[in-house]
């Protein structure tokens, strides 16, 4: 909710409160993103080296709450811009760390379900975040003083620090250390499921020495820098989530209207995740599932492109959210693919996630104000994107093909024993 508030608060006079012009709002929307992109990397480099990621995740997620609740108190653009940032600096410690965190838990056919789960998070914070905004911003304007919108980062910030605090205690470390909620043959059993998922790798990964050199193998490895921009182009053909309330709000209804019907797409979102990911899993393929994942957004985009009728606009606001899951499936996919060592893993994640991030950063530049209410170009631009996105999985995929096929003509000449397959 801390990534969608200041757009919620756009419908009750933010950006005019604050003094805001031109793309000054773009620039505050993108301001996140940027302070995102600078921590992935170190920050999952930093959980390779503790013991207690509950305690960092919790304590990075607390400090940005109190900042999310600092900018409700904001008197001009530069301030809520520089608080905004700063969240984004904490808030990047989360997403690719939890992503790292199952990884250490769960085998390569079992994480697409439940990152999915994790990214479901992301569809439900759009559901509550419009239910909340909507009765805030109707109900709360002038209490105590303060204007609605300014009472919405009160609100959620607060509640930010709230679950920051209880994650203290409900997070779970990594297998390898203590953990007090299982019995001693559930542990042993969870250490030794992940040596097992480990096991037959070969010579398929190069051996990681940790640290910045995992880093630096991963800045000179092609197949990094593929998934990263398919992940870039991915991240930004889905931007319309950034703009969600303001998407809806083109069909004329008011803003607390408006707010409401942001909730049922991402409830749809939320369960279609969960499907198509444990599909996934079922399956042991992820290219096929993030390619139907971003046909129906690029299906969303024709239809909101071909028309302004009311049923049809909102149709096409249905399927958008429904593509939110071929970045679960990617993420996964790279956590399968650099998956020797756990620091190699951890750095893969970051790096990769990193430069998709950079799809956010541009993202609001798209969905200018000029260019509504049909955002045609915006939709246009999101379209061209999702298809490149889709063209380099598919390069991607085959490269995987190809080693697999000929680690499988390698067993077969020396006799050996089926060893590690990528999954496509």
């Amino acid at each position: 909710m801390d990534r969608s508030n200041a757009v919620a608060a756009r419908l009750r006079g933010f950006e005019e409160d604050l003094g805001m012009e031109g793309r000054q709002f773009n620039t505050l929307i993108s301001s996140l993103y940027i302070g995102y992109f600078f921590t992935q990397i170190p920050s999952n480099m930093i959980l390779t080296r503790i013991a207690k990621p509950s305690l960092y995740l919790s304590s990075c997620m607390s400090l940005w709450g109190l900042l999310t609740t600092l900018i409700g108190i904001s008197t001009n653009y530069y301030q809520a811009l520089s608080l905004r940032f700063l969240v984004g600096f904490l808030e990047a410690t989360f997403y690719p760390g939890a992503v790292y965190l199952l990884s250490r838990w769960y085998k390569r056919e079992e994480l697409g379900y439940r990152t999915a789960f994790l990214t479901a998070g992301i569809g439900v914070s759009n559901v509550f975040g419009s239910l909340f905004a909507s009765g805030i911003l109707a109900t709360m304007e002038g209490f105590l003083g303060y204007a609605a919108w300014r009472w919405l980062f009160f609100i959620e910030g607060y509640l930010t620090v709230l679950v920051g605090i209880c994650g203290m205690f409900i997070l779970p470390n990594y297998p390898s250390g203590p953990a007090s909620w299982l019995t001693p043959a559930e542990h042993a059993l969870a250490r030794k499921r992940m040596e097992e998922d480990s096991e037959g790798h070969g010579v398929a990964e190069p051996t990681s020495s940790g640290g910045f050199s995992d880093v630096l193998s991963l800045m000179t490895d092609w197949r990094a820098w593929l998934v990263g921009t398919a992940s870039c182009c991915c991240t930004t053909s889905m931007s319309f989530n950034m703009f969600f309330p303001t998407l809806v709000a083109t069909m004329g209804y008011s803003p607390t209207i408006s707010l409401l019907l942001c909730a049922p797409p991402w409830i749809a979102s939320a369960i279609t995740a969960v499907i198509i990911a444990r599909h996934s899993d079922a399956t042991h393929e992820r290219f096929g599932h993030a390619t139907f994942a971003l046909s129906m957004l690029i299906t969303g985009y024709i239809l909101a492109m071909s028309t302004m009728n009311t049923t049809i606009r909102y149709l096409s606001l249905f399927l958008m959210p429904q593509s939110q899951v071929s970045n679960t499936i990617l993420l996964t996919w790279i956590s399968n693919t650099f998956a020797r060592s756990s620091s190699k893993r951890a750095a893969a994640i970051g790096f990769i996630n990193s430069i998709g991030m950079l799809g956010s950063i541009v993202a609001p530049y798209i969905w200018v104000s000029s260019w509504g209410p049909t955002y045609n170009s915006s939709c246009r631009i999101c379209v061209a994107l999702a298809s490149i996105a889709i063209i380099l999985s598919w390069v991607f995929r085959r490269h995987l093909e190809r080693l697999n096929e000929a680690s499988e003509a390698e067993e077969r000449e020396l006799r050996l024993p089926k060893g590690y397959r990528y999954i496509l």
